[in-house]
């Protein structure tokens, strides 16, 4: 069989034949009739470097014979994979001498005048022209090296293996086994022996499961549970003492609704289901390990989500805003901000700054954008395939380059590029970042004048003593001779920008938009960006099938139709993922369980033809998430309690048929912001952006200045904890005990863990602490109550409850007690903040505060002096004592 890969590139792969049977492979048919379609297409719009037809053998044997030699015997040594690429070129890889360094391309094919490499070794002055430090090229090389960027550059492609991009048998049998590949089914609502149970189909659907193992349900939950469950899973808050007033006063029937509705329209919904989605988008606003560049304009992503969220604007719109936004019809100037904005789902991914070699760091950008488009919206693993045909799924080399092509056609406008060792503002590149439409002020030109002066004059003076004997000899300080050139240069550099810079104004965001030349990208070889095999024309997966294909725009990447692809009513994982995200949020777990994973190695759904049910309803009804929300939520299954007997365990131990509502121990931003709305010091008003559009894009140290302010900054916010600054690696110390999210992968659904570090910070934690004093100020200052009154107020703010009469009499127990013998004149010198915490523990983490028994130190103590009241004495000290007691309880952390 003749290989489906020794095509020129960017020519049409012609459909094969099974040798065996000369029958046609159906399964792969209908893909490549499209591709065959779509490559004719796009034919126009192929980069120059893939323009051109497949070499000849005499083509071929011309480069390795006469110019390989050259590149090898004068190149090589600082221009390849072994070196540090000077000037960021290499000559050892097509696409590395095609794209290019710091001065752009250094092969333009067929256009010897407009080719970087053939200028220099042609320059006339000795000091630039290369090969440097050596002989210039002879006549005969010149000649050479002309004739072969003439001839169209032609370059050996690698054959991809046998082994690779076949269509296996056992694929076929996958897509027509495996249930998450068929079409979305419309079920018929089931009948149920239990009529009088049910109140929605919801309900129903779940009877069934319960009626096949002879199961019973748990008795529904009462008034208090169910208002704290729905405002905090709807809201991300507890309820305020007037609204559980409100709730239990209504009597109505539809009490319960009149609340799910209230939630809904409130903005506290977005807050907390956009937050939800940023999971999954791993939102950060820095790119991550090796050098940490921050995003400073990443908060407008963020504040995009939770005003879409708010807004209900469709999933499928959603989706599409965000994968290509640049591309979607705009009526103004601020509807195509906002859609740019939405981009920056693809651009605020982790990125390897300091990786070396420019071709490696755009493929594993878009192996990054590849995963998580597939994990997000369909739960598939795409990314295996980016070495080797897919292990487990029906997902074959060639399909993830067809992607992986959509996205090569794609600007990452993060506003970084990679380069290896650099410093200052070596990773920002302003040019890499979109800059949004409409009146920019122009700087004033002679400040501009000036600066530019003094910039060039700096980094002469740099570039004079950088490297050389006297620049890196120690200074008084000890630091090196040339770093005050070197801040001196940065300095400069940094005032510029912020006059004339778009992004340094607040004129851009981080985003994506189609390249400047558009094409099929060729697959990798074992995914190693340098070798390059046949190329794979751009289009979709074939594990599944959708109907009405869209053909991509010659004229442009393909986001808008990949986007159009997985959101058709069609596709059959789109919804399904969505649904079961939204069901695993509200239930503590998915009705198939790994919720980022829909392939084989995922587990199967507990209620396939409820999936279908909620799936196909969320289309009929215009993919409304808070329609989705609030069907679910007024369903019986969802207001069920959350005891259990241990007949019922024994049948089904994980609750996967729904017989109870499963507690969860509340998300990192859950408990920290309902410790602020306990104490009353919440403000409900969103800040405006964030503390990291500050911050220069500059490498970030995790223990340097930079992080520290942004951590302290954090730490006094009291704004919700959505809208803490979210550095990768810089975690705010609030939220670092109870598992917040993980921020380089697709998250669909956070670990939960129930571990004594957390007790601790409860324990000691200058946050809790602070907080404490706050509510038990709080109630105090509330006139008119008994000590008792008091109590109960406190156990409402801080646990949605009134006290039980023998919790009452417990705590007037424990407050007179502490009172009692509380230190007045000879007490032992107090243990302070100074000699028991370090910066963690004002940041919340206590890691120094819990090396010392709390039984040994008054821990009110801990408290900064500037943050107690003026008169302090053993009643507040004992309240504060008593309110966070309640704040260190399980049943604050845990929603049943």
């Amino acid at each position: 069989m003749k290989s489906l890969f020794k095509n020129p590139p960017g020519s049409v792969a012609p459909f094969h034949w099974n040798s065996a049977t000369a029958r046609p492979r159906p399964h792969r048919l209908l893909g490549y009739i499209v591709s065959l379609a779509l490559t004719a297409a796009g034919q126009a719009a192929v980069s120059t470097a893939q323009s051109f037809p497949e070499p000849s053998d005499a083509q071929l044997e011309f480069f390795e014979k006469k110019v390989r030699p050259i590149f090898a015997n004068h190149c090589y040594g600082c221009h390849a994979a072994d070196t540090k690429a000077a000037g960021g070129l290499r000559v050892d890889d097509r696409n590395g001498i095609y794209e290019g360094g710091d001065a752009g391309p250094g092969i333009v094919p067929g256009d010897p005048g407009k080719s970087f490499v053939l200028k220099r070794v042609l320059h006339e002055d000795p000091k630039r022209r290369m090969p440097r430090d050596s002989d210039p090229l002879s006549a005969s090389e010149i000649a050479d090296l002309t004739a072969w960027v003439k001839d169209g550059a032609p370059w050996p492609r690698e054959k991809i293996p046998s082994s690779l991009g076949r269509v296996k048998v056992e694929y076929a049998q996958l897509r027509t086994n495996h249930w998450a590949w068929q079409p979305l089914t419309h079920p018929k609502v089931p009948a149920v022996a239990s009529t009088k149970w049910p109140r929605t189909d919801i309900d129903r659907f779940v009877v069934v499961g319960w009626e096949k193992k002879q199961l019973r349900p748990v008795a529904d939950a009462d008034a208090l549970t169910l208002v704290r469950r729905v405002t905090f899973d709807l809201t991300g808050l507890p309820p305020t003492p007037a609204e559980i007033d409100a709730f239990q006063k209504d009597s109505s029937p539809q009490a319960f609704e009149h609340l799910v509705d209230r939630l809904l329209a409130s903005p506290g919904f977005g807050e907390r289901w956009g937050r939800s989605w940023l999971d999954v988008a791993r939102y950060g606003e820095s790119t991550g390990p090796s050098r940490n560049i921050p995003y400073p304009h990443a908060w407008k992503y963020r504040d995009y989500v939770i005003d879409a969220v708010n807004r209900d604007v469709p999933f499928d719109r959603f989706i599409q805003e965000q994968i290509a936004g640049d591309l979607l019809p705009a009526k103004s100037n601020e509807e195509r901000h906002r859609l740019q904005t939405a981009t920056g789902f693809l651009a605020l991914g982790v990125k390897d700054v300091n990786q070396r070699f420019k071709v490696r760091f755009v493929m594993d950008n878009v192996a990054e954008q590849v995963d998580t488009v597939t994990r997000s919206v369909l739960g598939l693993t795409v990314g295996c395939a980016r070495c080797h045909d897919h292990k487990f799924e029906p997902i074959p080399i060639t399909d993830y380059y067809a992607l992986a092509g959509i996205f090569t056609s794609t600007d990452d406008c993060a506003g970084v590029r990679n380069k290896m060792g650099g410093g200052g503002l070596d990773y920002y590149d302003p040019k890499k970042l979109v800059v949004l439409e409409g009146n920019i002020p122009e700087a004033p030109k002679d400040q501009v004048a000036k600066l530019e002066t003094e910039v060039a004059e700096a980094k002469k003076a740099w570039d004079a003593i950088r490297g050389t004997p006297e620049g890196l000899k120690p200074a008084a300080d000890g630091r090196p001779t040339q770093r005050p050139f070197r801040l001196k240069y940065e300095k400069a550099q940094g005032e510029l920008l912020a006059l004339t810079d778009p992004a340094s104004r607040g004129f851009a965001v981080h985003g994506v938009r189609d390249a400047q030349k558009v094409g099929d990208t060729e697959v990798r070889i074992r995914g190693e960006a340098e070798r390059l095999g046949p190329t794979a024309p751009r289009g979709f997966l074939t594990a599944f099938s959708v109907p009405e294909v869209p053909a991509i725009n010659p004229n442009q990447s393909g986001r808008l139709e990949l986007a159009q692809w997985m959101t058709s009513p069609h596709n059959p994982l789109t919804p399904r993922v969505i649904v079961n995200r939204v069901w695993a949020h509200l239930f503590s777990q998915g009705i198939v369980t790994t919720v980022d994973n829909f392939g084989v190695k995922g587990d199967v759904p507990s209620h396939p033809e409820l999936l279908d049910y909620l799936a196909s309803n969320f289309i009929d009804q215009g993919w409304s998430i808070k329609k989705l929300v609030r069907n679910i939520v007024l369903s019986r299954t969802y207001q069920l309690g959350s005891e259990a007997t241990e007949a019922q365990r024994a049948v089904d131990p994980a609750n996967r048929l729904v017989w109870r509502h499963s507690p969860r121990r509340l998300e990192a931003e859950e408990v920290r912001d309902a410790i602020l709305a306990a104490s009353g010091k919440l403000q409900p008003a969103p800040p405006k952006g964030s503390p990291a559009m500050a911050l220069k894009m500059i490498e970030m140290r995790d223990n340097g200045a930079e992080a520290r302010t942004i951590r302290e900054q954090a730490n006094s916010a009291l704004y919700r904890s959505i809208y803490l600054p979210l550095l990768r690696g810089v975690t705010p110390g609030t939220l670092e005990p109870f598992d917040p999210v993980e921020q380089g992968l697709v998250t669909g659904q956070r670990e939960s863990t129930t571990v004594p570090t957390q007790s601790l910070y409860l324990l000691n934690s200058a946050f809790v602490l602070k907080q404490s004093l706050a509510l038990s100020e709080r109630v105090l200052a509330e006139p008119g109550l008994s000590d008792a009154q008091r109590i109960q107020r406190a156990y409402l703010l801080a646990l949605d409850r009134p006290a039980k009469k023998q919790e009452v009499s417990r705590a007037l127990k424990y407050l007179a007690d502490f009172i009692r013998t509380y230190p007045v004149n000879d007490a032992p010198a107090p243990v302070t903040l100074a000699s028991v915490a370090t910066d963690r523990t004002r940041d919340g983490d206590g890691d120094k505060a819990a090396a010392v028994n709390p039984d040994d130190i008054d821990r009110t103590d801990l408290i900064p002096v500037e943050d107690k009241p003026a008169f302090w004495d053993a009643r507040v000290a004992a309240w504060s004592n008593f309110t966070q007691a309640l704040f260190a309880s399980a049943e604050f952390r845990f929603v049943r």
